[in-house]
């Protein structure tokens, strides 16, 4: 295969990537607008569901992040669906987000470069460069834990679900690339 059609290949694998990622979280966003937060619910229970097992048959693994999310989405949507109650669909967010962050400040703690692991293919850089990086991420996955609960209690449930696909994702995103300084200070690839 030439450079070009498997720079295309890969290209392609990570657009569906973050299609299967980002997906059941549309979804979510525009059935709540069209139905109701329990409906929505239920379809980012199976959205979710699908976009596992869809990962699981293109890629042949699936990243910890969007299991341990798509874990916690059916267990608090399910919650969500059984007692007719929108807390625990909001609650999840917070409870990954902390998990996320618990992790990852343990990994700093006890210097062990855990994201070292989940990002290695993507990123060379040296152990300090890791362990920076580390902390910053569970920083900010604690920030985010804190800004879902803020959210949540002083806005609309429709305000809370948009803010989750048009907020979230975009300060995210943000902050993965106020991270490239960083990573290039510490690079040691190619």
């Amino acid at each position: 295969m030439s450079d070009t059609a498997e720079s295309e290949s890969l290209d392609k694998r990570a657009i569906l990537k973050l299609v299967l990622e980002l997906g059941p979280l549309v979804l979510f966003f525009f059935t709540n607008n069209r139905f109701e937060i329990l409906t929505a619910t239920a379809v980012f229970m199976v959205a979710a569901t699908v976009a596992l097992v869809l990962m699981w048959l293109v890629f042949r693994r699936v990243a910890v992040m969007p299991l341990v999310s798509t874990v916690v989405v059916l267990l608090f949507g399910g919650l969500t669906l059984w007692f007719s109650d929108e807390l625990f669909i909001k609650l999840k967010p917070t409870i990954v987000n902390v998990l996320f962050g618990s992790v990852l400040m343990a990994a700093f703690l006890f210097r062990k470069p855990i994201l070292k692991f989940v990002l290695d293919a993507v990123f060379e850089i040296d152990d300090e460069g890791w362990r920076i990086l580390t902390l910053r991420w569970a920083l900010f996955f604690f920030f985010l834990a804190l800004l879902n609960e803020a959210v949540w209690r002083f806005f609309s449930t429709d305000f809370w679900v948009a803010f989750k696909v048009w907020g979230v994702m975009p300060i995210t995103m943000v902050f993965a690339l106020s991270q490239m300084g960083l990573i290039k200070r510490h690079w040691v690839g190619d």
